[in-house]
């Protein structure tokens, strides 16, 4: 699984007519951006050919109905998988990065802080915060061996990392077991030292020897073969400052004031028995999840203590409300987004930029439209300045009407050693990957 990734960074938004909505997207998901990385040292003829190399979906077979969906390539005997660590350059030396650790976990953030995806312009940088990366690398059944970081021997400074965690997706009636490769970042000063493609084969490495053979991953970049393309779309909470840091501009015929009020936002939400989520709503809302995800092709399979770990809500990382009958006590609907930041860079006004990234939604009996239109609500109380959301599921159907801008960056979805046969459309696909 020597899954690539890339981002084409953080975009700024795609004005159209009088919308501004602003954008930051999320193209570094699940494979961390690792094409771009290779793109270091390697065109992309050569990214191709890599990728012909292997167990995915090839261009050529596109429209083959007689190939069989599934696994492409069976599972190596584990008494096969390369038992020691792959060569680094010889001033380099693997380390495994305790996440536990405090000390650990602040080297891993000012790494990504100072060296993780830009945009193309070096305006904005992501800035994921401490507990966000605690809270994506430590899941349920989480294997610490999968925190892979490279330190400098001679100074022992952590220069690059990459990591996976496990997951189960179902594809449509089969649930696999994943793994989703993240922040694969190289120090920018290192980026020819040929470090990525390494990490990347030793984490596959790892993945193999827990007898895990498959993966979900994006990228930014087509490379065989997508499962399906989405698109982000960016709803605009403080468009002044938004406007000032050059992530949006206001549109055709628009004055600042007009935007102000085109975006503003009633005071609270509308809905009756909507509410923070709390641990007691965990059986609920796994109930509700699962229900709900069962309609799409490729969903992750959650249980419990899936929905406790990804979806209760955490301070500065994950929101989770839920709506609750006032006659019957019954969880009807459910929202949550997680959080974002991004380095503003080398403004003299504002230095973070605050993103909500819209997660997991189940609508039944409140409008999705409502429903999401009190996340926005609660978003902006929690001073949020932009609500970013993918077109999957059914957010296509609120997009519009909330006032959500597209962005100008695709989001291509990938399946290591899995053959899907056709393409699916953005709204059979119910996974979202961080």
């Amino acid at each position: 699984m020597d899954d690539n990734n890339t981002s084409s960074g953080a975009p700024k938004e795609n004005a159209v007519q009088e919308n501004d909505a602003g954008q930051i997207t999320k193209d570094e998901s699940s494979l961390g951006n690792m094409v771009r990385r290779l793109q270091d040292s390697m065109s992309i003829g050569k990214i191709h050919k890599f990728w012909e190399t292997q167990p995915v979906g090839q261009f050529k077979d596109v429209g083959d109905s007689s190939l069989a969906e599934g696994p492409i390539e069976p599972p190596t005997p584990l008494s096969e998988v390369k038992q020691e660590p792959y060569n680094l350059p010889s001033a380099y030396e693997w380390t495994t990065c305790d996440m536990d650790s405090e000390e650990t976990c602040l080297e891993v953030y000012n790494l990504l802080k100072n060296n993780y995806v830009e945009d193309d312009e070096n305006l904005f940088r992501f800035n994921y915060s401490r507990e966000f990366l605690g809270w994506a690398l430590r899941p349920p059944g989480y294997f610490a061996s999968w925190h892979i970081g490279v330190r400098a021997k001679a100074s022992k400074k952590l220069v690059a990392f990459i990591s996976g965690v496990p997951a189960r997706i179902r594809v449509r009636e089969h649930v696999v077991k994943m793994a989703e490769i993240n922040f694969l970042c190289v120090h920018k000063k290192l980026r020819s030292k040929r470090l990525a493609p390494v990490m990347i084969k030793e984490v596959t490495r790892r993945v193999h020897l827990e007898n895990i053979w498959q993966a979900a991953y994006t990228a930014g970049v087509v490379l065989p073969t997508p499962i399906t393309t989405c698109q982000y779309w960016h709803r605009s909470l403080n468009p002044k400052k938004l406007i000032d840091v050059g992530f949006s501009r206001l549109g055709a015929r628009m004055t600042m004031s007009r935007t102000i009020k085109l975006y503003k936002l009633p005071d609270s939400p509308v809905t009756p028995g909507f509410r923070k989520m709390e641990l007691r709503d965990v059986p609920a809302v796994t109930r509700l999840l699962r229900n709900y995800m069962s309609q799409f092709s490729v969903a992750p399979d959650f249980d419990e203590t899936d929905v406790e770990h990804w979806l209760l809500p955490k301070e500065s990382v994950v929101d989770s409300f839920l709506v609750e009958s006032q006659y019957t006590r019954e969880v009807t609907d459910f929202c949550s987004f997680y959080t974002l930041p991004s380095s503003i860079l080398g403004n003299q006004t504002y230095s973070t930029l605050k993103a909500a990234y819209s997660y997991y939604n189940v609508s039944t009996k409140t409008p999705l439209l409502q429903l999401m239109n009190d996340a926005l609500i609660v978003a902006k109380k929690k001073d949020f300045d932009v609500f970013n959301a993918l077109d999957v599921m059914e957010n296509e159907s609120f997009l519009k009407e909330l006032k959500f801008g597209p962005g100008d960056g695709q989001l291509h979805y990938y399946l290591y050693n899995y053959r899907i046969r056709h393409a699916l459309k953005p709204s059979e696909l119910g996974l979202v990957l961080l």
